[in-house]
């Protein structure tokens, strides 16, 4: 397992660690013989950091978690966990949270806690409840060892939360997608700038980078026919210089595998391999997506449908896989139905890309049903 430094303290942090939110589950309960053998995989082929949260499967991920790493000595492994501000309206309740969280991971510390899920609006619940100066406090108690914060906003806002407060590390969403698309890149520098270390969840963005269309996965495995596309997204990310871990959300045996291949094996890409993955990720989106470039030619449809819109919609689905985001942006705009084209082809007649819009808008109108069933 290849480890990285942990300037603070000096401790090695495993480069992989275990995301603990997508356990495999029987009935909705996560299924124990599997889940225990995938954390003793990982754990005996060096994975040390351990990343779970109250929300996470229904909070019964920290109870799992605390449980299936029990038999290992405590000074062995990094157990980490996250403060939802969302379930807290008072002081009192940092507390009650916090308590609830060490009975269940069943320690009395953590090694790293963070403020989950940081934007705009949870972060200003935070500065007034006080939380900033609670985790501080259990830090001074010794029952939090290293204080963070994940973050899901804009680069303005997280240089006020980097700003405002001093941090022993983040954890921020990257990817080899979001690295423009959703302003990683932006946002990396701006740890780097105050000397912040980097978590990275989502580095293979929920699955939608673990299999590519076909001639962009093509163009990964023409090269390393014996790596996953999974392992490309990974190497990615750890290739960042600031980044102190990976986390995976890992679901399947198979899954832990192949990650500590990855990482046992971990070398920084190359700038070939960098401008491989920039081809694929260049071809994915030309296969994957409506090539629609929002001209808004055809905006003066007839039956008023966006159907400019309805391809954005689409096209962030595509690239994301995120059902919930697909469906609620559908139901939110009422021009954006399908059901209300006419099929006169007026659009066709204007569109500079020759989209086959009506038959495109049937599309994702049938995704919608079928997600909506």
């Amino acid at each position: 397992m290849n480890y990285r430094t942990f300037e603070k303290t000096g401790q090695k942090v495993s480069l992989l660690g275990f995301g603990a939110m997508r356990f495999p589950t029987v009935n909705g309960e996560i299924e124990p013989i599997q889940s225990q053998k995938m954390i003793d995989l990982a754990y005996e082929n060096g994975v040390n950091y351990y990343d779970t949260a109250y929300g996470y499967h229904d909070g019964k991920s920290q109870s799992f978690l605390g449980q299936a790493l029990k038999k290992y000595p405590r000074d062995s492994f990094f157990i980490t966990n996250k403060l939802p501000i969302w379930a807290c309206d008072t002081p009192e309740d940092l507390e009650r949270v916090f308590q609830d969280q060490l009975e269940k991971c069943q320690v009395t510390y953590f090694d790293f806690y963070l403020l989950h899920a940081l934007d705009s609006e949870k972060y200003a619940k935070c500065e007034k409840l006080g939380a900033y100066d609670f985790i501080k406090d259990k830090q001074a108690q010794g029952k939090i060892k290293n204080i963070g914060f994940s973050f899901h906003d804009t680069p303005e806002c997280l240089e006020k939360i980097c700003s405002e407060h001093q941090w022993d590390f983040a954890q921020l969403q990257i990817n080899y997608l979001d690295w423009e698309y959703q302003q990683a890149k932006e946002q990396y520098e701006i740890l780097c700038k105050y000397n912040i270390p980097c978590v990275v969840m989502e580095p293979a963005r929920g699955g939608a980078l673990s299999n590519l269309s076909g001639d962009a996965n093509q163009v990964l495995l023409d090269y390393a026919p014996n790596q996953s596309i999974t392992s490309w997204a990974m190497k990615y990310v750890a290739s960042l210089p600031n980044v102190l871990t990976v986390l995976s959300g890992m679901s399947l045996e198979e899954h832990v595998l192949d990650n500590i291949k990855t990482f046992d094996e971990f070398q920084p890409l190359t700038d070939e391999e960098q401008a491989l993955i920039q081809k694929a990720l260049t071809i994915h989106k030309k296969t994957s997506l409506i090539p629609c470039t929002e001209c808004k030619y055809c905006i003066d449809c007839p039956a008023s449908v966006n159907i400019p819109e309805m391809f954005k919609i689409y096209n962030n689905y595509m690239l994301s896989k995120y059902k919930d985001g697909f469906v609620n942006a559908r139901k939110e705009k009422s021009d954006c139905d399908d059901s209300l084209c006419i099929e006169c082809g007026a659009c066709m007649e204007k569109c500079p890309q020759k989209i086959a819009i009506p038959q495109r808008l049937k599309e994702i109108g049938a995704l919608f049903q079928e997600f909506t069933k």
